[in-house]
């Protein structure tokens, strides 16, 4: 198991990613980069967005868990959960972070065994709720509920990042920063969801945060659009009516849908391509298609700024079953 001494932050590497624990050691309850307190605004690096952290977290005596999908075919697939957990360790907040997945190691059945803390929140790092989040996660980490009291721990489950409220700000953070330039009355703005009649939450998740983004005004045409059901993101050309069209992609790593599938059915890509960090899919903008700029941003989920969506869903959680801001 890696530890991160006081004071200390590591490289990231996504090759020792699989098989890596992060921990964190407290020195001071203050210690951690960017403090925040009730009332009092964050002030990020990327000034394109401001978020309102709500209060200040303070967890010396909890682990945090953050469970994500995996994947033995995509080696991009669990780097973003490893990034959050990374810069959530470095801030030193809790007594302990841990990444743990589905499909890869350390795997969801072996993680409590390496938590050391008797307070554990574990939040899915899932786009929305649906079945592996209803089903999967509490099946293979044998919890009872929204806290479960099992060999002296108190697991506290969390709603998935993708409920948080503040994802809206992500996204017009997303969009404007892959299309700066771009007049936002002149401009379409697509969230792609997957879309499946297996699980109905996938699209609805898409579909509340156009809805919001439309009524909030900030774009000409605001819509959601699916891989898999209407309305097709691969007929984005009949669908919208803006010179300028912006892609933000509603999934939390850049997997096979957003770096093969998505850019096909745009039109971006002939063929599925390789890994998305292994080729230029993202960067490559805008692309010039049937007479509009078309610019194609990552995953929602690899937005630096998701470590406060994962710590504004710990907040939540204790706000909703009434837990002290201290643990």
């Amino acid at each position: 198991m890696a530890r991160l001494r006081k004071g200390l932050r590591p490289a990231y590497n996504l090759n020792r990613a699989r098989t890596r624990i992060l921990t964190a050691r407290l020195s001071s309850p203050k210690s951690f980069r960017g403090e925040c307190f009730r009332g009092e605004r964050f002030s990020f690096e990327e000034p394109l967005v401001d978020i309102q952290l709500r209060t200040m977290l303070d967890k010396r005596n909890s682990a945090l868990v953050l469970v994500g999908h995996g994947s033995t075919l995509n080696p991009d697939s669990s780097a973003p959960s490893f990034q959050h957990a990374d810069e959530i360790a470095h801030r030193n907040i809790f007594a302990e972070v841990h990444c743990a997945f589905w499909k890869e190691e350390p795997s969801l059945r072996e993680i409590f065994r390496m938590v050391e803390q008797d307070d554990v929140y574990v939040v899915p790092n899932f786009i929305s709720q649906g079945y592996f989040t209803d089903i999967v996660i509490p099946r293979e980490l044998e919890l009872t509920g929204s806290i479960t009291r099992r060999s002296g721990k108190v697991i506290k489950y969390c709603d998935p990042v993708g409920n948080d409220p503040r994802m809206i700000d992500l996204l017009l953070h997303r969009a404007k920063e892959v299309a700066p330039d771009v007049a936002p009355a002149q401009t379409s703005l697509l969230i792609v969801g997957h879309g499946t009649h297996l699980n109905e939450k996938s699209a609805e998740a898409a579909k509340a945060q156009a809805s919001t983004i439309r009524g909030r005004g900030s774009y000409a045409e605001v819509s959601a659009a699916y891989m898999e059901e209407a309305p097709f993101i691969a007929e984005w050309r009949q669908n919208t009516s803006q010179p300028n069209v912006v892609v933000v992609p509603f999934f939390i790593a850049d997997g096979l849908h957003s770096y093969q599938d998505i850019p096909v059915l745009l039109g971006i890509e002939s063929a599925p391509t390789a890994a998305a960090s292994q080729q230029q899919v993202f960067r490559r903008n805008p692309r010039h298609l049937a007479g509009r700029n078309l610019y194609y941003a990552s995953a929602i989920g690899t937005e630096p700024l998701m470590a406060d969506v994962i710590l504004d869903t710990v907040y939540r959680f204790d706000q909703k079953h009434g837990y002290g801001l201290a643990a």
